[in-house]
């Protein structure tokens, strides 16, 4: 009786050539090798492991696809400004917004690829990340990265170098908010390296940074907000102002808001989609910043007359345009009928505070005042959630903490109210008139 070897069968089988090979190790783990493509237009052997045949082959066959589309594989010897190219490049693009994608790009080639590129990939260790961040916690992002001297010297222009260039530090230093956001992109980038199993392990996620605070807003108050309104009504874009500061929609929810959108006689609008301007398109109409944020809200009545009035202004500026008008199917449109930039909102908006002789705020902080002032009336925080469509009510109650702070104040106050000591009933004192008590003869 012959026996035939351990991985002859399954293990050792005949593939065609480039395909790699596949075999059982000692440890009874599946290892699958084979030649891909790598940086520098060279061939490099790569090793990819599974618990199962199958599995280890599914790696190698999804490396050996990538590498035939012309995608270089990474290596854990190469640089991590290396693997943060391909990264970006090969793997966030499919998976983020582009905007997203636009603010990952600035952040690795600003911070992470000149303080950290230059390291090996298999060698980054936490202390690497810790020490890096706590220099950039410390320098000065004018001097280190040369924006005064890069102002233009034209004095017609007004932005002469005036600091860091002339030898006075500006202190420019990174908030804490975006050095968390900075750790954020190295622990996704790094996580993408552990699931293709270039390294063990995220050592980003050994280094703690600490909970930033949250980023300071000025809502408007309530007699703020009736002054905003009041001033609004004159304006052209009256009904897109009221409809911001009663809804809470995001600035791009708005201009990217259809006619087929709105059931005005339901009082109903349906918010699909935002309009932003990106690099590679323009100005282009994209899906709403998460699944949650593609909702139906409720319009309030005046909003449903304003936005009746605005249609009508429309229909004239239609007429009065004619062929020249472009017809785009936005709510909120220029007069002749293409989509609002979101730059040129913003310079409406500002113009309308001067004239309305409010403080200025951000555009942004018209869905904060929106929120506060329904906490203020004692909405429910569920509510305001799914009217502002965030993704989980720990969003809400994160952001509006000092309102709630601010309520439980009041309600606190309310109790002690409720149970101070009564005062006591004040006894009529004996003057010394009556006449005194006797008792009644007894038979």
């Amino acid at each position: 009786m012959t026996t035939e070897p351990r991985d002859t069968p399954a293990s050792r089988r005949v593939r065609a050539n480039g395909d790699g090979t596949v075999y059982q190790r000692k440890d009874r783990r599946w290892e699958a090798a084979g030649y891909v493509l790598a940086p520098g237009n060279t061939r490099k052997r790569i090793r990819v492991y599974g618990s199962a045949r199958t599995e280890a082959l599914a790696k190698l066959t999804e490396k050996i696809a990538a590498s035939n589309r012309g995608v270089p594989a990474v290596t854990a010897q190469g640089s991590l400004a290396a693997f943060l190219t391909y990264w970006l490049e090969n793997v966030a693009v499919h998976h983020l917004r582009e905007t997203t994608h636009t603010r990952y790009t600035a952040v690795v080639h600003q911070y992470l690829i000149p303080g950290l590129g230059r390291k090996k990939l298999a060698k980054l260790t936490a202390k690497d990340v810790r020490t890096w961040l706590n220099d950039l916690r410390t320098v000065c992002q004018c001097c280190a990265r040369g924006i005064d001297a890069g102002r233009d010297p034209n004095a017609q222009t007004g932005r002469r170098p005036r600091c860091c260039a002339l030898g006075k530090c500006c202190a420019k230093r990174l908030s804490p908010l975006t050095l968390a956001y900075i750790h954020s992109v190295l622990k996704s980038a790094l996580e993408h390296a552990v699931r293709e199993e270039e390294i063990p392990r995220n050592v980003a996620r050994n280094v703690r940074t600490g909970t930033p605070r949250p980023r300071r807003f000025n809502p408007l108050t309530a007699e703020e907000a009736r002054q905003f309104l009041a001033a609004a009504q004159e304006h052209r874009l009256a009904a897109l102002f009221e409809l911001a500061l009663r809804t809470g929609l995001r600035k791009g929810e708005l201009l990217g808001l259809r006619w087929e959108d709105l059931d005005l006689d339901g009082s109903t609008a349906s918010i699909r989609r935002t309009l932003q301007r990106t690099r590679s398109s323009g100005l282009a109409t994209l899906p709403t910043k998460t699944i949650s944020s593609e909702r139906r809200i409720a319009l309030p009545a005046s909003c449903i007359t304003s936005l009746r009035t605005h249609h009508e202004r429309q229909a004239q500026e239609r007429d009065r345009a004619g062929s020249l008008r472009q017809g785009s199917g936005h709510v909120f449109t220029r007069p002749d009928g293409h989509p609002i930039e979101p730059a040129t909102l913003t310079r409406h908006f500002n113009t309308l505070l001067r004239e309305a002789r409010l403080r200025p705020i951000r555009f942004h902080d018209l869905r904060h005042s929106t929120a506060t002032l329904l906490l203020e009336q004692g909405v429910e925080l569920v509510v305001i959630k799914e009217l502002l469509g965030h993704a989980h009510i720990g969003v809400t109650a994160t952001v509006y903490a000092h309102v709630r702070l601010r309520l439980q104040r009041q309600a606190i106050d309310l109790l002690g109210h409720a149970l101070r000591p009564l005062p006591e009933t004040p006894t009529e004192p004996d003057d010394g008139d009556d006449p005194p008590l006797c008792a009644a003869p007894v038979r």
